[in-house]
């Protein structure tokens, strides 16, 4: 699929928007103003933006706890967003749900999931709606290579082969669970040759170039849109924090990070477009744009009311509405 220069700064506009919008978030966790598990997805831009771009409005997407990146290139709100991770009323999830809960229904966008796995069923859930209403609608679902041993992986993927759902599962592999390196958790390292177990489409591809991911998701997604059934797609990616913002990363080494880093997506996007004739002004007041909104998203959250106490037990037990 042919990409013109628009459409490229529109991809790199959205990964350098993640990029600076988790280094706000590593700044503000740092300073003690967000609290509770923060991770980061710094490095693995170019799989969620480009994924993402593969879909239409009606589709619907679901996340890991690793989630800031997806609701981002989803277009969600980064002031509600940062407000959540502060933990104010005017936060995506209303401040309840913090960094691995971001939600945003009229997007489409069915919520961060913190257990690992646990939503890989629930994306089988949500496509096996979208089939039975007849919406021709596609759910997206991220997780990464650690939950490919869990027993909802299996489960989802089964059901998901049965009923022919529309769903595309993209397996996020950077290559660490937590801190256990691949080779110590997978026996074998493809993940996406566990879709012959059940007959279904599979792919496997680099996660550092953003037109590919949405050239390769995009054959996917139209194939569920077709009625054809699921596919398992392993896309390989890196993150360049550790799991979490308590986890110092020790090991890996840092000639390996630095490995890794030479293959910044952002690089990549970056040096396409002043390959492009783009002017590294244009590009400059692009950057200046999206520090803009950040400062402007992080001073939304700081100026936000907090949750009122009498919230605490609001969503705990079945409501009678």
């Amino acid at each position: 699929m042919a990409t013109n220069v628009e459409e490229l700064k529109k991809f790199y506009y959205q990964m350098l928007l993640i990029r600076k919008f988790e280094e706000a978030c590593a700044k503000g966790y740092s300073t003690g103003k967000i609290g509770g598990f923060l991770h980061l997805y710094i490095g693995q831009e170019a799989v969620g933006v480009g994924s993402i771009a593969a879909l239409e409005e009606k589709d619907y997407i679901v996340s890991t706890y690793r989630d800031h990146g997806h609701a981002l290139a989803r277009g969600l709100d980064p002031n509600a967003l940062m407000a959540e991770l502060y933990g104010k009323r005017t936060g995506t999830s209303k401040g309840n749900g913090g960094s691995m809960h971001f939600f945003d229904k009229e997007k489409h966008f069915m919520g961060g999931h913190g257990i690992v796995g646990g939503h890989i069923s629930l994306a089988a859930g949500i496509a096996f709606s979208s089939k039975y209403k007849k919406e021709n609608s596609v759910t997206m679902c991220f997780f990464g290579e650690g939950a490919a041993n869990i027993g909802s992986f299996h489960e989802g993927l089964n059901l998901a082969a049965i009923w022919k759902l529309p769903v595309v599962f993209i397996c996020e592999n950077n290559h660490y669970a937590m801190g256990t390196p691949e080779y110590r958790a997978l026996s074998v390292k493809d993940v996406s040759i566990r879709a012959v177990a059940y007959d279904i489409a599979r792919d496997r591809i680099e996660g550092d170039e953003v037109r590919k991911v949405r050239d390769h998701i995009k054959v996917a997604v139209d194939r569920a849109r077709r009625g054809e059934g699921p596919t398992l797609v392993e896309v390989s990616t890196y993150r360049f924090r550790g799991h979490s913002m308590s986890d110092p990363a020790k090991y890996r080494t840092k000639e390996e990070l630095e490995t890794h880093k030479k293959r910044d997506p952002l690089f990549k996007a970056y040096g396409d477009l002043i390959d492009a004739k783009v002017a590294q002004d244009e590009l400059a007041k692009l950057e200046e744009e999206i520090n803009l909104k950040i400062e402007k998203a992080v001073q939304f959250a700081e100026e936000s009311e907090e949750p009122p106490l009498s919230w605490l037990y609001n969503h705990v037990l079945a409501e009678d509405i």
